[in-house]
């Protein structure tokens, strides 16, 4: 990790798998003899509230589940405006953001009653909070491989491909086998290697 403690927020919505993300990143890391610690908060406990988990790695010791403000060093989030949110609390200069580009729309949005933002903006904003931005369409690439909740582990492969924090698929392929089903292995390895795909194409 570039620093210790290395800060990862993971935010969304209730019901996209962020959690599951965040406790797959943790298991990934520990196995790698990491120190790792996971807060979570949420906003609201039905689905469609907001989601977010601290995750704190360090190499030394087990740090608080809480990060300060200002100190993310990576954001993972699965929708664009919690990804705002959290930028604008725990971003600083040198945050990096991987965001699925997929809006989630809040109920006072469906009702009519308040718009949503454009995509565009979003983006324009996300990135003038971030050091480095990468945006996938993680949802449209789970919705083909048949589970939208996919796109967490896509995301994950992002990071991977982005450089930002060393988890490989070999790491995910442990991680996914000892804790969840290995029934689930190959369709979770193919989200993975979607997620590195994106952001290779993206630089072509």
């Amino acid at each position: 990790m570039e620093k210790d403690p290395f800060n990862v927020v993971v935010t969304g919505v209730g019901g996209q798998g962020n959690v599951l993300a965040s406790q797959l990143m943790g298991a990934m890391l520990v196995d790698k003899g990491y120190k790792v610690t996971i807060g979570e908060t949420y906003g609201a406990s039905q689905r469609g509230g907001s989601v977010m988990s601290h995750v704190r790695i360090s190499g030394k010791r087990a740090y608080g589940p809480l990060m300060p403000p200002r100190s993310a060093d990576l954001v993972i989030a699965l929708e664009p405006t919690e990804a705002i949110r959290v930028l604008g609390q725990y971003g600083n200069p040198g945050t990096v953001s991987v965001v699925n580009t997929r809006p989630v729309y809040p109920v006072d949005v469906i009702a009519g009653d308040v718009s949503y933002p454009c995509v565009d903006l979003l983006k324009e904003r996300i990135t003038a909070l971030s050091r480095k931005a990468y945006f996938v369409s993680a949802t449209e690439m789970a919705l083909e491989l048949g589970n939208p909740i996919l796109a967490n582990i896509i995301l994950m492969g992002a990071v991977a491909e982005a450089g930002v924090m060393a988890i490989t698929e070999a790491d995910l392929a442990k991680a996914i086998t000892e804790r969840i089903s290995e029934k689930k292995l190959d369709i979770n390895l193919t989200a993975f290697r979607l997620g590195r795909q994106s952001l290779i194409d993206s630089r072509i």
